[in-house]
């Protein structure tokens, strides 16, 4: 507590800090539990930037962490040979503050001689990911927290390739932030220097236009898609973030003509004051949704995260109820279709491969065998996904075909190199039309799936553990698991699951893969689990798959599984999600 009241004062008494920022710290001034949150530590800068509580303080988003992480930044490609001249894309979305933090990232970086390609407009994700590669720059930051609550921001980082940094570059530029010890070692331009010296560029309409465009060419049948889609019914909801002037835009364009957007959660807002959290994988962020496709008698419901890069979806089946998709669901639609139209085609290659993280459901490898294409496993994070495509590239080994993570992300194309949710719009809905061609719903085609594959069910079993103590209780429960793994899961009157291996994902040299906080249990069955900290919030995620020989079996034994689980969280307190992946 004496470090964090150190760092307190020195904030209150610093001209370095502005009025404002001082003015709430005084608010906090008898409220030492609070004091000690905002300053026990520095913001970690992680393996993809900053997420944290928008707020003054040094564990706190603010326009002064932000600057210092910016600073760290352009100290590491300044390292980069003849590098800074590409300059840096930079994004934001429609948090709180996002507009704020990005101008200051550009003004910091600008500070550096180092040129910044700022979007005028708060945009989507995947936009960012495009632009890096489309105007040539050396990386790419945006300013966004994805589907976290409405008080938190956060500040991604992205390379030359369009895609999230990755090891050993990562753990490089981190090293480089720890360097700038103070905040006044950030330098920064006035607004007004910045344009003055052309260093500061804004882009907007030009941008999108191409990323558009080049979306449209993954279509695999677009004239299916303009005779059916005006047969189809969609809502519609951007729950007030980033996707509300692509997600209609790429749907009018390609077809879709009867597109409803729910009216109240059109509009961005940061405080999104329509949700509890602005997450397509929360079922209550689609009420208003739901309400609406009842009205309009819809075929499909989409939502989009606030930076849309998350894609989450009801669709109406042939008996008229709204079927929810998960993400390894919606995903497998897609793979599916895209696996399956290309070998129609003839334009399946003989070197491509899906791509996957290990938490992701097993449905896929089933069909990667069924047409006899490779399947690829990553570590946790969309930017592993993107990671292997560059390494494609480089080698020659293997043609990207599809990519997802049961986490409502999903990439098909190489365009962008982070999941995309405009594209999956697009794709789910193409994949709608062709199933409508054929008297199908997208549900009927998810149950042939189920009859083709076999019945897989996923769950998620997840707890928070916030401040100083909730790290440490995370960091005992991993270190008991390693110790002393269980031998068996499940209920022992139903269904036990033997447990034929444990992988340690932070044994060098052991998976192929770079180290990292997780541990992953083969069981029988066709079974598994995998648990590991969040690296994005202050939760540890338990995720599981089982095989069943129907749904009501799958949902038996999934259950029977994540009960048993349950157990492994009683040290730190009752897990607040267990829910169906």
């Amino acid at each position: 507590m004496e470090h964090a009241y150190r760092q307190y004062q020195e904030w209150l008494e610093s001209p370095l800090f502005d009025e404002a920022t001082k003015l709430e710290l005084l608010a906090i001034k008898d409220q030492p539990e609070e004091i000690k949150d905002r300053f026990y530590k520095d913001l970690s800068f992680g393996t993809g930037g900053l997420r944290g509580v928008l707020g003054a303080g040094t564990n706190r988003i603010n326009r002064y962490t932000v600057r210092r992480a910016t600073q760290g930044l352009a100290n590491y490609i300044l390292q980069q040979p003849k590098q800074a001249a590409k300059g840096v894309a930079i994004a934001y979305d429609s948090r709180r503050m996002s507009k704020e933090l990005a101008m200051e990232t550009a003004l910091c970086l600008n500070a550096n001689n180092i040129p910044a390609y700022l979007f005028d407009a708060l945009r989507p994700t995947p936009v960012l990911s495009y632009t890096v590669r489309h105007l040539g720059c050396i990386a790419g930051v945006v300013i966004t927290a994805s589907h976290n609550p409405a008080q938190y921001n956060g500040y991604k980082v992205y390379w030359e390739d369009g895609g999230q940094i990755t090891p050993p570059r990562d753990q490089e530029i981190i090293q480089c932030v720890r360097a700038v010890h103070s905040f006044a070692d950030a330098k920064m331009l006035s607004r007004e220097e910045a344009l003055g010296s052309g260093l500061l560029r804004m882009i907007g309409a030009e941008i999108d236009g191409a990323y558009i465009e080049e979306l449209k060419k993954l279509c695999i049948q677009p004239e299916l898609m303009r005779e059916f889609g005006s047969q189809l019914t969609v809502v519609y909801t951007p729950l007030h973030g980033t996707g509300f002037s692509f997600v209609p835009r790429i749907l009018q364009e390609c077809g879709f003509t009867n597109v409803h957007v729910v009216p109240q959660q059109a509009q961005p807002d940061g405080d999104f004051p329509t949700v509890v959290s602005p997450n397509p994988e929360d079922r209550g962020a689609f009420t208003l949704a739901l309400a609406l496709a009842g009205q309009v008698h819809a075929d499909l419901i989409l939502a989009t995260d606030p930076d849309a890069d998350r894609l989450g979806a009801y669709v109406r089946g042939s008996d008229g109820v709204f079927h929810e998709l998960n993400g390894n669901m919606s995903g497998m639609l897609l793979c599916e279709y895209q696996l399956s139209m290309r070998s129609q085609l003839g334009t399946l290659p003989d070197n491509g491969a899906i791509v996957k993280t290990i938490v992701t459901g097993n449905m896929s490898k089933a069909a990667a065998a069924f047409y006899h294409t490779a399947l690829i496993e990553t570590l946790t994070g969309f930017k592993y996904i993107g990671e292997q495509i560059l390494r494609f590239e480089q080698t020659n080994s293997h043609e990207f075909l599809f990519g997802y993570e049961e986490s409502y992300g999903c990439l098909i194309g190489t365009s962008v190199r982070d999941k995309d949710a405009i594209v999956a719009v697009m794709a789910l809905c193409e994949a709608a039309a062709y199933y409508a061609s054929k008297h199908m719903t997208l549900w009927d085609q998810m149950l042939a799936l189920y009859q083709k594959y076999g019945y897989y069910r996923e769950q998620l079993i997840s707890c928070t553990l916030a401040g100083a103590e909730g790290a440490a209780h995370i960091e005992h429960l991993m270190h008991r698991l390693r110790s002393n793994p269980p031998q068996s899961l499940g209920n022992p009157e139903r269904h036990m699951f033997a447990v034929q291996s444990v992988t340690d994902y932070l044994m060098p040299g052991k998976t192929g893969l770079p180290k990292s906080n997780v541990l992953y249990f083969t069981l029988t069955d066709d079974a598994w689990c995998c648990i590991r900290p969040s690296g994005t919030e202050p939760k540890i995620k338990c995720y599981l798959g089982v095989k069943g020989q129907s749904m009501q079996h799958a949902r038996e034994l999934s259950d029977d599984l994540a009960d048993a689980l349950y157990a492994c969280f009683t040290d730190a307190h009752t897990p607040e999600e267990h829910g169906h992946l």
